[in-house]
């Protein structure tokens, strides 16, 4: 059983799907999927949203990502509320997977 306050660390997430499929060539949609991923390792873990202290999000393009904003901050709403924790974004040169346009990191004290 775990103790109180107990820490998560959620390896970088992409946006593919169960089956190892990156969901599309958009970055809204690819962010959607790699949050999905994200809470549902968290919830695996027996966390919330509101469990997360700290995203880093990796991305290829931070035009982009400027650009999507707006369409970004409301999948993410959708998805975490009123929560914002500690965030970092880093624009990479690229990503392992080729598709890939973001990835997310996070932190949850359980």
């Amino acid at each position: 059983m775990r103790g109180r306050g107990d820490i998560l660390l959620v390896a970088g997430q992409i946006g593919w799907n169960a089956e190892g499929r990156i969901v599309s060539d958009d970055f809204v949609e690819q962010f959607a999927q790699a949050l999905d991923n994200v809470l549902a390792a968290v919830r695996a873990a027996q966390g919330t949203p509101e469990s997360i202290g700290r995203f880093t999000l990796y991305v290829v393009d931070k035009r982009q990502y400027l650009a999507r904003a707006r369409e970004i901050g409301v999948v993410y709403r959708e998805r975490m509320g009123r929560h914002f924790p500690a965030m970092s974004l880093v624009e990479v040169k690229a990503l392992l997977e080729d598709r890939a346009l973001v990835e997310i990191e996070a932190t949850a004290v359980l």
